[in-house]
């Protein structure tokens, strides 16, 4: 990351929370913010955290001996007297870790227009759509999501796993975009990212929902509590002021998602409400599904425009939806531009994406890794084909256990073959994950060896679904998408379930391709 140098007291000025210090002169040169004692360079300040197996208290001596400038943490003061740099203690480190983030690099996101995009599927799409609406009106746009983040020709990855980065990251990234020069960015903002106050100093003027289903009850531990720290995206544009640039406020609302009264409650500003099936502020007809994309008419009071999206499926045309009324309610651009800026945006990495290598039947590969995202997937492209869907997925190891079951029973319920594979067991045993799935899905009528096949190994998992396709199938790896790894035990594996397609589709046609990525299993079965 670029090097900033900073005062220490000129960044605790300039954050809105109440600390207590050891007597330790607070005029340093602040080079960093860390929270991982690993990372930790001369001039960083080391915040340690709690959660989970971890206590960055437990860290601090040796952050100290690789040139923390200063501490922060939890703990009483006195504890840590005898330390040579300052140490601050907050009531809260996730908040002080985001504020001091914030006020390192000045608050970058009081000096563009923030649009947060939240919900369990769709928000990578969304935040695509949006982002090109902006692009294709001559906006200098930039945009931090799951993926990566754009500024301008510029791309960053993000991490192999999709969640919302830290504070840190968020706003290096934010202050990267504002030196750039540009105005608008979209940030995607995850229940994990806003529960553990990731985006706190981020001021927002849109928030934006695509749906909240079934997901995160591992960490949440209830719908209820998963609705309410999606909620909190839109409870905070409350608590920041109105910017002189953009002089509003807007919530964008899923007319047709379950989360729809909740949101609409809490959220005390200007409301945009999209829908498939009701007329409200934008509504959709003469919705036209395809294999290569979808047409429709999106309609509000004033205005109708034709749209053309080049992802298939009607969730794809829900998310397109959400993308027009931020561009045609929240920014003011005409109907016709927003739609150009739906139809500039081709594919998202991992999303419906066609793998194309001259078979006779269809490989698409999808990040759809919840019940709902999955059986979305699986009733799009049975719209889109005449042949048999063959679903290859897993569910992850330590994450929400009660969806293994439902992932099962849908893909059981919906799909003419089910592969049930590895998707990151992580510590847990995969044997057991998969014979908990396997269980589920007989309930529901598959039979083992015939329309149910358990293949731990994700790549020889892929390569039967090709191998036993016909003309007119489509073969759907699901759960991965974009991501570039596994996790088996507490290491990391290079994975792509698009090189892996590749790889089984090049085998299959016996054609140069890739290798297949390599992972543990393929050696244990």
């Amino acid at each position: 990351m670029d090097m900033l140098k900073k005062n220490l007291k000129t960044i605790l000025e300039n954050i809105p929370l109440h600390y207590r210090s050891t007597e330790r002169a607070l005029d340093v040169l602040v080079t960093g913010i860390q929270y991982d004692s690993r990372e930790v360079n001369s001039g960083h300040i080391f915040v340690a955290l709690e959660g989970g197996n971890v206590d960055g208290h437990l860290y601090i001596e040796s952050a100290v001996n690789k040139g923390a400038a200063a501490i922060v943490g939890t703990q009483e003061v006195r504890k840590w007297n005898r330390l040579p740099v300052p140490y601050l203690q907050f009531a809260n480190a996730r908040e002080a870790l985001a504020y001091l983030s914030a006020s390192y690099y000045d608050y970058p996101s009081r000096s563009m227009v923030l649009i947060g995009v939240t919900g369990t599927d769709g928000k990578t799409t969304t935040s695509n759509f949006i982002y090109q609406i902006l692009r294709t009106a001559g906006l200098k746009a930039g945009m931090i999501s799951t993926v990566n983040a754009q500024i301008g020709d510029e791309i960053l990855d993000t991490g192999f796993h999709v969640t919302t980065p830290e504070a840190p990251a968020v706003q290096y990234y934010l202050w990267k975009m504002k030196e750039a020069g540009l105005t608008h960015v979209v940030l995607e903002a995850t229940s994990h990212g806003l529960a553990q106050q990731r985006v706190v100093g981020c001021d927002f003027d849109i928030a934006v929902v695509t749906n909240i289903t079934h997901e995160h009850l591992d960490y949440h531990g209830s719908y209820q509590e998963y609705l309410r720290a999606k909620g909190l995206l839109f409870e905070s544009l409350t608590k920041t002021p109105v910017k002189e640039f953009f002089q509003k406020k807007i919530a964008v609302l899923n007319k047709d998602d379950q989360s729809f009264d909740y949101l609409t409650k809490i959220t005390q500003v200007e409301q945009i409400h999209y829908s498939i099936a009701d007329k409200t502020d934008i509504w959709t007809q003469n919705v036209r599904i395809e294999p290569e994309g979808s047409h429709f008419t999106a309609c509000g009071n004033d205005f109708t425009v034709e749209v053309y999206t080049h992802l298939p499926g009607e969730f794809n045309i829900s998310n397109a939806l959400a993308g027009l009324s931020t561009g045609i309610f929240g920014l003011q651009l005409e109907p016709e531009v927003a739609a150009r800026g739906i139809e500039n945006m081709r594919y998202v990495p991992g999303r419906m994406e066609q793998i194309r290598l001259g078979q006779n039947f269809q490989a698409i590969v999808d990040f759809a890794h919840t019940p709902k995202a999955l059986e979305k997937a699986i009733l799009t492209v049975k719209k889109i084909t005449k042949g048999r869907v063959i679903a290859i997925f897993g569910s992850a190891g330590l994450r929400d256990r009660l969806k293994r079951r439902m992932m099962a029973e849908t893909s059981a319920q919906l799909a003419d073959i089910t592969i049930i594979t590895a998707e990151d067991p992580r510590t847990e045993s995969l044997d057991a994950i998969l014979a908990e799935m396997q269980k589920a899905a007989e309930e529901q009528g598959a039979v083992l060896g015939k329309t149910l096949f358990i293949v731990p190994d994700r790549g020889r998992a892929i390569e039967l679904g090709v191998e036993i396709a016909q003309p007119g199938d489509v073969v759907m790896p699901c759960g991965k998408g974009h991501e570039q790894s596994m996790c088996f035990g507490e290491e990391e594996y290079l994975w792509d379930d698009r090189t892996a397609m590749k790889a089984a589709l090049s085998k299959l046609l016996n054609i140069p391709g890739p290798e297949m990525p390599y992972l543990p299993t393929r050696d244990q079965f």
